[in-house]
């Protein structure tokens, strides 16, 4: 039990602590920003919640001028991370050969060179121009009301997915 007292102190006996910051700029390339805590900077400002970055599997960026919570990694304030957003600009999150991404625009589902916007476009756009058989031969389109919902539903689906 003793052991246990002592390593709830030491928790709460941290050098150093999260701190509220704001946000100065994102380097999506790096995964990392520039905070400012009382006029003080902090660069290279971990993105991703892996301590190995490289992989870089998940990222969230912040909105420029937003405020963010920022913790040491070890208690060292040259390595830092990003733990909570007041307000995100993107998301990125990639797993091997897919990519799932969104912002305010929408968002962008790709498994190596396929996105599902393209996937439901060309459905759409073939179910559109597909001849129909009837009873008295082969239909060469759809009449107006359907061509009308086939467009919008294009549209629909390029205004969603990027």
């Amino acid at each position: 039990m003793d052991d246990l007292q002592k390593l709830f102190a030491n928790l709460k006996a941290r050098g150093v602590s999260t701190f509220a910051a704001e946000v100065l700029e994102v380097d999506k390339e790096s995964g990392t920003c520039t905070v400012v805590d009382d006029g003080i900077e902090y660069y290279n400002v971990q993105l991703s919640s892996l301590i190995d970055g490289a992989k870089k599997q998940l990222f969230i960026y912040p909105v420029i001028g937003s405020s963010v919570l920022v913790s040491p990694i070890e208690e060292k304030l040259d390595w830092l991370y990003v733990e909570v957003y007041s307000e995100v600009e993107q998301v990125d999150w990639n797993i091997e050969n897919v990519k799932f991404s969104f912002d305010k625009d929408g968002f962008l589902l790709k498994k190596e060179n396929e996105t599902l916007k393209k996937l439901v476009v060309d459905i759409l756009k073939f179910v559109k121009t597909a001849e129909r058989k009837t009873s008295s031969g082969v239909t060469l389109g759809l009449i107006e009301p359907q061509k009308i919902i086939a467009d919008e539903l294009i549209s629909r689906t390029e205004n969603l997915l990027k």
